[in-house]
């Protein structure tokens, strides 16, 4: 295997390995050790070109130094991806590789579940390094991450319904499901029990015939998400999909959703207040998935422990929208400088 460092100011460290017998091609990112071991899930996807792959994981680092410290975690932000497709090349020998790259860095950064990557993928990474997470077996195997992150997306959907929609009691209310993977899914489950109506769309037919099965979800295409009469989107695919363009077409009142950098860029925000449209800060609102492997990484096994964790995300927004809303400041930039408090005082 080869491993070579990358250059990427105000990274700590970012190496790509290559191995030519498993066809490896890996990125791993490590934002910010300030507060502990970076910690982040891997993403497996058919990026164009390493370049593109290196701007996702540094992206999705620093996000995870965020969402990190604002689950007050003792944990860094760190994040990896690999560059093949999930449903083409995915083979245990390439998970194995994956493996040893993360067991090179001694400990500095521990991975487990994102996009693209299951538990047993995850359990054959682990093989061949102690710094993985997200197991199914073992004294403290915390399992898959998604439905915790589902349910602290869905607690803190509630309290961004009360500010944006005068009500935190999502029945009969219409939430817009972009993304019907792990999370999405358990996501959908949550809102039909507590009576919403699902509006979803996805590219896998078979996730879209079970969220018409079991949640009556009615589908529509990707492009069509967006534009529909809804209350609520959320967003639980890929990140950037907070765009202008599809800003100009949202009629919902609220964004609340489990993708990572949701806003495209630095403009998004305003773009979406100037609409009345509230948007829960991202990875304050995903951070249940987290603080599941955060459990396993610290060796709790208290499950009260992570289910306290999960509760108090949303509490911490409910504070971060009570404050942009009594200063008329955007929720993103209450968000930040709440984390950067956090970050200053290590």
């Amino acid at each position: 295997m080869n491993i070579e460092e990358l250059d990427a100011p105000g990274y700590e460290r970012v190496v790509y390995a290559s191995d030519e017998n498993s066809g490896l091609k890996s990125i791993i990112a490590i934002h910010s050790t300030k507060l502990g071991p970076a910690a982040g899930g891997c993403r497996m996807y058919k990026y164009g070109t390493v370049e593109e792959a290196k701007t996702d994981a540094l992206n999705l680092a620093k996000g995870m130094t965020y969402k990190n410290a604002a689950a007050s975690l003792p944990l860094g932000g760190g994040k990896s991806v690999i560059i093949a497709d999930p449903h083409k090349d995915k083979t245990p020998e390439l998970m194995q590789a994956f493996g040893k790259f993360v067991n090179a860095l001694e400990g500095r950064y521990y991975t487990a579940e994102d996009v693209g990557i299951s538990v047993e993928d995850i359990a054959e990474a682990a093989k061949f390094t102690s710094y993985a997470a997200g197991l199914s077996e073992g004294p403290f195997g915390s399992g898959d991450p998604s439905p915790v992150t589902a349910r602290g997306v869905y607690l803190c959907m509630q309290v961004a319904a009360k500010y944006g929609l005068g009500s935190a009691d999502l029945k009969g209310k219409t939430i817009a499901v972009q993304g019907l993977g792990h999370v999405g899914m358990y996501l959908c489950e949550f809102l039909a029990n507590a009576g919403a109506k699902i509006i979803a769309t996805d590219i896998n037919q078979k996730a879209i015939e079970e969220a018409k099965s079991r949640f009556d979800a009615t589908i529509v295409a990707p492009d069509a998400i967006y534009a529909v009469e809804a209350d609520i989107f959320a967003p639980c695919a890929m990140g950037g999909s907070v765009s202008a363009n599809s800003i100009s077409q949202l009629k919902a009142k609220v964004v609340a959703g489990a993708a990572n950098n949701q806003l495209a860029d630095a403009d998004c925000g305003q773009l979406l207040a100037d609409k009345g449209i509230l948007y829960a800060p991202d990875y304050v609102v995903n951070g249940g998935g987290i603080i599941n492997v955060a459990a396993e990484i610290l060796k709790i096994s208290d499950q009260a422990w992570v289910n306290e964790k999960v509760e108090r995300l949303a509490t911490t927004t409910d504070q971060i929208l009570s404050e942009a809303t009594a200063n008329n400041v955007l929720p993103h930039k209450i968000a930040d400088q709440f984390v950067d408090n956090i970050l200053a005082s290590a």
